[in-house]
């Protein structure tokens, strides 16, 4: 269950009756009514006038969709950090992959529980509160991280989930190809990378790294929207330390990082 601290929650939704769906599903959780808008256009100035804690959206706006709603707060230096909760009844993974991309903190399915609900948002405040790695005998400041996604947003979400883990020293790539490029001539201690990326998708930098880098034991952490069973698993057998959801869970990130530095 939701903590009852305080937050600022927006809730940009069109239909009023899902407006006091949400709004119920927060006093069911112990939190304060929401601030509600409509559209973009009325979230952003109401963001304008105060920035929320956390922002939670339906995907389709009358003014424009979820996915530029988020990518303009992104493109705002008082919005970029902003959470951002996507809820919606779409599955279609050529809708979705966008909001992930863009770094979306959680999606909740439409229709859902307070129960889920109240999950999406400890998972997103869990973001700014996860616990430093511990029981790893290695100098977390030292470690070099290579971080692997062509959305800059996306991977800004994971690099601050990894500097609360105690991690300092990043390498960013914006696809594959440029990853192995870099680790043709620089050694890195972790590599965490997309799956679906132009030039070089994941599962062909991994192996690359397996089969051919001078790093073939490096951990590699794939974080990906990726649903397909068979896909998951040519990843896996690729040679892939750890598989995590995007949107991911901190806790999880953590527990997989951790077996994996342990095990490097």
């Amino acid at each position: 269950m939701t903590h009852t601290t305080a937050l600022d929650l927006l809730v940009v939704e069109p239909s009023p009756m899902q407006r006091k769906i949400l709004a119920q599903a927060c006093a069911t959780l112990g939190l304060p009514a929401p601030r509600q808008a409509e559209d973009s256009a009325q979230a952003l100035a109401a963001m304008a006038q105060q920035r929320p804690d956390i922002v939670i959206s339906a995907l389709y706006l009358p003014d424009r969709p979820g996915t530029a709603l988020v990518a303009a707060m992104r493109a705002d230096p008082a919005l970029e950090d902003v959470p951002f909760i996507l809820v919606s009844s779409e599955t279609r993974p050529q809708a979705l992959d966008p909001v992930r991309q863009s770094g979306v903190c959680a999606i909740v399915p439409k229709p859902f529980t307070p129960e889920q609900l109240g999950q999406a948002i400890n998972a997103t405040r869990d973001m700014r509160a996860v616990e430093p790695l511990a029981d790893i005998d290695l100098d977390l400041d030292d470690l070099k991280v290579l971080l692997v996604d062509d959305s800059p947003h996306a991977r800004r979400c994971i690099r601050q989930v990894l500097e609360q883990l105690g991690l300092r020293h990043f390498i960013e790539a914006g696809d594959g190809a440029e990853a192995a490029a870099i680790l043709g001539d620089t050694m890195v201690d972790l590599v965490v990378t997309d799956y679906n990326m132009p030039e070089m998708d994941g599962k062909a930098l991994v192996e690359h790294i397996r089969q051919h880098s001078w790093q073939t034991s490096v951990p590699v952490l794939m974080v990906t929207s990726e649903q397909d069973a068979s896909r998951l698993a040519a990843i896996e057998n690729a040679g892939v330390s750890g598989i995590c959801d995007k949107p991911f869970d901190p806790g999880t990130v953590r527990r997989l990082l951790q077996r994996a530095l342990a095990r490097g």
